[in-house]
């Protein structure tokens, strides 16, 4: 977990810890994200969770995709570049196609506790944490060890390769 809190541009902290192949894919897109940074705001308003979250089941019953709930918060610069590989041109179209995004904002890891406790998530093992559900709710997975926890030192096919373990059988890309 990476704690942005010193620095008033989140983007040079994050920039400084990822690997040569994360730094090369973000370089393309760091013009538009240090003029978007201060408004860039992944995580709701905590308050929004449940209903997000419910917004998001129905949608996914709705389209036959599975929901992947994103906890983290906008001061966590590994959710942030979580966030860009999710919508990097080559994940774009497979988180579209197959699933519901839904960010649950965890403040500090002191709210929504008890959304991440349902799904199996660990809060003091880092954000972000993913938690994959099928169309009906049911849990398919949840990272119990702070998996993408340190996301600025992994490579985007990192979330490819999450991608297309966890989407729905029988659906494209």
């Amino acid at each position: 977990m990476l704690l942005v809190t010193q620095s008033p541009n989140p983007l040079r902290r994050v920039i400084r810890k990822l690997t040569l192949p994360a730094v090369l894919s973000l370089a393309a897109m760091l013009p538009a994200l240090q003029a978007g940074a201060a408004d860039h705001v992944i995580y709701p308003a905590p308050e929004e969770a449940k209903a997000d979250l419910a917004a998001g089941l129905k949608a996914a019953a709705a389209q036959h995709k599975h929901v992947i709930i994103d906890f983290g918060g906008n001061w966590c610069g590994d959710c942030q570049v979580l966030d860009i590989y999710f919508h990097d041109p080559a994940n774009k179209p497979l988180l579209n196609s197959n699933y519901i995004l839904v960010h649950i904002n965890v403040g500090h890891l002191d709210l929504n506790q008890e959304i991440a406790e349902r799904y199996g998530i660990p809060l003091k093992k880092g954000v972000p944490a993913l938690a994959v559900l099928d169309e009906h709710g049911k849990l398919l997975y949840s990272q119990r060890s702070g998996e993408f926890e340190t996301m600025r030192r992994m490579e985007i096919g990192s979330v490819t390769s999450f991608l297309l373990q966890w989407k729905p059988s029988g659906h494209g890309m």
